[in-house]
């Protein structure tokens, strides 16, 4: 015999339906569909941006190539790279610079800069004097507010050192965030070091037909090893100094823009160790 109490719980018992099982499960399911479209969505709108940016960057670089770095250029052309320049800097627009980013050795692949124009300039009319690869070396991985910066030019001296590299020059700063995307440079040291001479000056030094002396080994030695610095900064002059706008960068690409109409700067990651 089944007690009043029971029975009264029994009635009051909430009855789930099969079919209402089936449908939580059917509608869980769309639920999970629909994530998973939409995520598969996100991931082909990211994996297109992304082929647009390379597109850009490298059509930028193909409209750079046979310009000698910025020396041979026409107005259109200028005007051109301008606009491709824009277009590649509109994806990163906005964004704080990354010092993970930015540490590390960058080779200027353009430039309209004319401190460095007239370098290029120069050894395009001087049959003595060479410009061979110019370099920002970024020293920032563990700082939070700026770091080091070296730009790195190797020259030469034809007949008397080797070739393109026959010399280091590096003009050493300090650098420190002043916004989300300028830095502001204030230099400190130009230096001169690695002087590598050519055979012909050996040969002149040592001549290859003697014995080498102690006295051409020391000169030989003394050469190569030679450095130079000298202090831009002292206590009766101020710093030199320049504002700097990092108008794009990840982890191959660089482009800056000296704030003043200093010029444009297109960089693209060196993984040789410089200096």
């Amino acid at each position: 015999m089944i007690s009043a109490g029971f029975s009264s719980a029994l009635c009051v018992r909430p009855v789930v339906s099969f079919s209402n099982t089936i449908r939580g499960v059917h509608n869980h399911g769309r639920v999970t569909c629909l994530a998973m479209s939409m995520s598969s969505s996100s991931m082909t709108v990211a994996r297109d941006a992304e082929y647009e940016l390379e597109s850009r960057k490298y059509e930028l670089l193909n409209i750079i190539q046979d310009t000698q770095r910025g020396l041979v250029t026409t107005a259109d052309q200028r005007s051109t790279i301008e606009e491709a320049m824009v277009v590649v800097e509109g994806f990163d627009a906005g964004k704080e610079i990354d010092l993970s980013k930015l540490d590390g050795t960058w080779r200027l692949q353009y430039t309209s800069a004319p401190d460095v124009l007239i370098l290029f300039e120069s050894a395009a009319r001087l049959p003595f004097f060479q410009v061979g690869q110019i370099f920002q070396k970024f020293e920032c991985q563990n700082e939070s507010r700026g770091g080091l910066v070296r730009n790195v030019i190797k020259w030469s001296v034809p007949r008397l050192l080797e070739e393109n590299e026959g010399a280091t020059l590096i003009v050493s700063a300090r650098f420190s965030c002043v916004s989300a995307r300028n830095i502001y440079l204030k230099f400190e040291e130009i230096g001169f070091q690695n002087i590598n001479i050519s055979d012909d000056l050996q040969a002149v030094i040592a001549p290859a037909i003697l014995p080498r002396s102690f006295l051409s080994l020391q000169i030989l030695q003394f050469i190569q090893t030679f450095k130079a610095q000298i202090p831009v900064t002292s206590p009766e002059r101020q710093s030199v100094g320049g504002l700097y706008y990092l108008s794009y960068l990840d982890k191959n690409m660089l482009l800056g823009r000296a704030v003043g109409g200093g010029g444009v700067f297109i960089f693209t990651r060196a993984h040789a160790l410089i200096c």
